[in-house]
């Protein structure tokens, strides 16, 4: 069994994660305090033009003493070597594992000659799935992932983490040392409760408190099990940065800061990655205004080079968050600023919100660049991470999951304790060049890349259909909830295939609906027509509203008289 385990792991690192490219993804993460039940969250967008969106499993499992872990590189799927693998695993679906710790991740790069480490074994992808194999708890998987890269190297760039379980949410910022010396220096911190926070491919931990009462370095990882410690950092990660010169070497520690050393912003660092966390803090906090100039790219520095503009790491939102609200903070296209991507030329004549790559293009020798918001068209997968410190962990634990662009997705409710995923969202089901209607992945595609075509018409059908679903889903689980943790109480083994069932149901039921809502939409919407059944009558009712009266003067204003229709029409 462990021989079938094993090949099965190994097979998925390589075909499922070969391709992914998540140098584009976002996190909001949520505390309990900040949120209408009282629930941890954290979000997570896996965004990549050739990220196959599926639902991973890997069940749990016992390992003789000696077992070795093959480690393959979660964006190439190039083989870097063996580790030691632990007595027992933990169960885990996606980024959630059965003890209700969730990990998401975002790209930040940073200093470019600290990108690559010979000899290294981890990297950022395996860093989460074994951090979620072998944790109880957000900070043992801290202390699982900065142990990993100490000991193995660290084998990626500069990477932000958002890590959760069901009483705490942490952020974790990582880069490695580059060549010559093993692992990594980071800085940790706790969301303080009631807060919210977020990252997008920009690093964002600033200063942080120095060694005291809530605060320790790494030499002192014994204690980070305290519940009064909110902050850890790698005991060299301000001396590392004054031998390299990220700082000068009279600077006070006070002052120092991470992301400034390590990867200060650039326009594109405010422009691409920090907007989209501003998007979500500007959703729940009045006043962020002040930081949008520094977001479209204005960037302010003090005598050191730190930026002096920048958002605060965490907010407290103006009332709290529910994870319907959180669903829908990752469908945001900057609707309602000046960089509203559905009102430019380039949103075309039916307001499409998206642009298709490159992210940067000339015109002349100037160089210009489209937004990137949250919702982006090369979602593979995206999931909202709800732990519940209330309940049993296999029932507290949801992690509710999307495939393809989050605002034409449905996320549906998958319990971290279910002992399989279901088939329409399984491994295996359909590849990125291989369609199959029976896929989950392929399903979504279909209708979003059909609202693409005319957004302002179609995408508000989707919405509708989209929000009444989830609404459902909601409004289930308090009645599983429920179900679920009496029937632990008497037979824990049933209550775990009463939630697999439920979960797959849902997901299975899902894909069905949506394939058949493509037909209808297809039906209703084909050949730029608008169509609705009419009573009984064979012929539908039939609208053609062509463009809207700004497009028509934009193509008179580009053509001139070319178009224009001169004498009497008889037609």
């Amino acid at each position: 069994m462990k021989k079938n385990y094993f090949a099965a792991a190994v097979l998925m690192v390589v075909s499922v994660f070969s391709a992914l490219n998540s140098d584009a993804c976002t996190n909001y993460l949520i505390t309990r305090g900040a949120s209408t039940d009282g629930s941890n969250m954290i979000s997570y967008a896996a965004d990549s033009h050739v990220l196959y969106g599926e639902l991973y499993f890997r069940p749990a499992a016992d390992w003789a003493e000696g077992t070795m872990v093959d480690v393959y590189e979660w964006d190439t799927g190039k083989y870097l070597g063996k580790i030691h693998q632990v007595a027992h695993t933990y169960s885990v679906i996606g980024n959630m594992n059965e003890n209700q710790v969730a990990i998401g991740e975002t790209t930040y790069g940073g200093r470019h000659e600290l990108g690559s480490q010979e000899g290294a074994i981890i990297d950022y992808g395996s860093l989460i799935y074994l951090a979620l194999e072998r944790s109880k708890s957000a900070r043992e998987a801290i202390k699982v992932m900065t142990d990993l890269v100490e000991t193995y190297g660290y084998y990626s760039s500069g990477e932000s983490f958002s890590i959760s379980d069901a009483n705490e949410v942490w952020i974790l910022e990582m880069i490695g040392k580059g060549n010559g010396e093993k692992g990594a220096v980071w800085v940790a911190r706790m969301i303080p409760d009631g807060y919210v926070s977020g990252h997008a491919n920009q690093a964002r931990i600033t200063n942080f408190p120095l060694e005291g009462k809530n605060s320790i370095s790494s030499d002192k990882m014994d204690k980070i099990f305290n519940p009064e410690v909110t902050n850890v950092y790698a005991k060299d990660v301000i001396s590392f940065a004054k031998e390299k010169g990220y700082y000068p070497k009279e600077g006070k520690n006070k002052d120092f800061s991470f992301s400034d050393s390590y990867a200060p912003v650039d326009f594109g660092g405010a422009r691409f990655c920090e907007i989209r966390v501003w998007s979500f803090f500007n959703s729940v906090k009045e006043g962020m205004d002040k930081y949008f100039d520094y977001c479209k790219g204005n960037i302010e520095h003090d005598s050191k080079g730190y930026a002096t503009n920048r958002m605060p790491l965490w907010v407290k939102p103006d009332k709290k968050i529910n994870v319907l609200d959180v669903m829908d903070f990752m469908r945001n296209h900057l609707e309602g600023t000046e960089l509203d991507m559905s009102k430019d030329m380039g949103a075309g004549p039916y307001g499409n919100p998206y642009r298709w790559r490159p992210l940067t293009w000339k015109v002349d020798g100037v160089a210009y660049c489209n937004e990137r918001a949250t919702a982006t068209q090369q979602t593979g997968f995206s999931f909202v991470a709800q732990s519940r410190n209330w309940l049993p962990n296999a029932v507290g634990g949801i992690n509710w999951f999307g495939v393809d662009d989050a605002a034409s997705s449905v996320y549906f409710p998958m319990y971290c304790g279910s002992n399989r995923v279901p088939e329409s969202f399984a491994v295996g089901n359909g590849k990125i060049m291989d369609f199959t209607n029976k896929s989950a992945f392929w399903i979504f595609n279909q209708v979003s890349n059909f609202a693409y075509t005319r957004y302002n018409l179609i995408h508000p059908v989707i919405a509708k259909k989209q929000k009444a679903l989830e609404k459902k889903y909601y409004s289930f689980t308090k009645i599983i909830d429920l179900a679920a943790e009496g029937m632990f109480k008497e037979n824990p083994d049933a209550a775990v295939e009463f939630l697999t069932d439920f979960s797959c149901n849902q997901g299975n039921n899902l894909v069905r609906e949506w394939r058949g809502f493509y037909g209808d939409l297809f039906a209703e919407f084909m050949d730029g027509n608008v169509k609705a059944k009419d009573g009984n009558k064979q012929n539908p009712k039939l609208d053609q509203p062509g463009y809207s009266k700004e497009f028509y003067k934009t193509i008179v204003k580009t053509t001139g008289d070319k178009l224009k229709v001169k004498g009497e029409m008889s037609h």
